[in-house]
């Protein structure tokens, strides 16, 4: 890997804490700090044991800058980042989530991303635009999370997103990302089947033998 993509990782873990203790006006939030603690050892655990093709397609899918979509969603999940510093450190609007409900949350935020890395490991056309990777080679995957449900991404990511705020301890971060994150990773998750389906070869048999797109028992 380019020592630009270390530079760039480094620099999303900073800008994640940046924002937190910044908006917050304090660095005396234990749960801010094992929060970007997580997003911390997320990135180095890539970094040393997933495939550096992926990791490539994951910053510039197709050799491309990614999609308005994918930077929009990363200023929504910059601003619950920012309501929730403000929340906890300056203004207390929403911050009465109960301790023990902050660490489920940030025990939730890291089974999350444990998921999706899993996911990763075992998915090296993982990336982070929906299109079909003839130039890696793509073809269908069924072993590890795939042998359970065919988009254990998005499984991930919305784990995530439900439990990010109520770990940071907002109410208001929880609403902010759930209701603006939501709706874009199940509209992703939906058209992502849909080009699988219809454009790479033997998915078809993959998902009449794993039924589950995304919630095994309902979806």
């Amino acid at each position: 890997m380019p020592v630009s993509a270390y530079i760039q990782a480094a620099l999303f873990v900073l800008l994640t804490a940046v924002t937190l203790f910044a908006a917050a006006g304090t660095v005396e939030i234990l749960g801010f700090w094992v929060y970007v603690a997580i997003f911390a050892a997320v990135m180095v655990a890539s970094f040393a044991f997933l495939d550096p093709g992926l990791l490539r397609e994951r910053m510039r899918p197709g050799g491309q800058r990614p999609p308005l979509a994918l930077r929009l969603f990363s200023l929504v999940l910059l601003l619950h980042l920012i309501v929730a510093g403000l929340d906890r450190g300056r203004f207390h609007w929403s911050d009465g989530v109960p301790a023990w409900l902050q660490v489920a949350g940030l025990v939730a935020v890291a089974a999350g991303y444990g998921l999706a890395f899993w996911a990763m490991l075992v998915n090296r056309f993982f990336s982070s635009v929906v299109r079909i990777q003839s130039d890696r080679g793509q073809h269908v995957i069924m072993t590890g999370p795939y042998a359970f449900i065919r988009h254990p991404g998005y499984l991930a990511g919305i784990v995530i997103m439900v439990a990010s705020g109520v770990a940071l301890g907002s109410w208001l971060a929880a609403a902010t990302l759930i209701v603006l994150s939501l709706p874009f990773l199940l509209h992703r998750a939906i058209t992502e089947d849909r080009v699988l389906h219809a454009e790479l070869p033997g998915y078809r048999d993959y998902a009449a033998r794993v039924r589950w797109r995304v919630l095994p028992g309902i979806w």
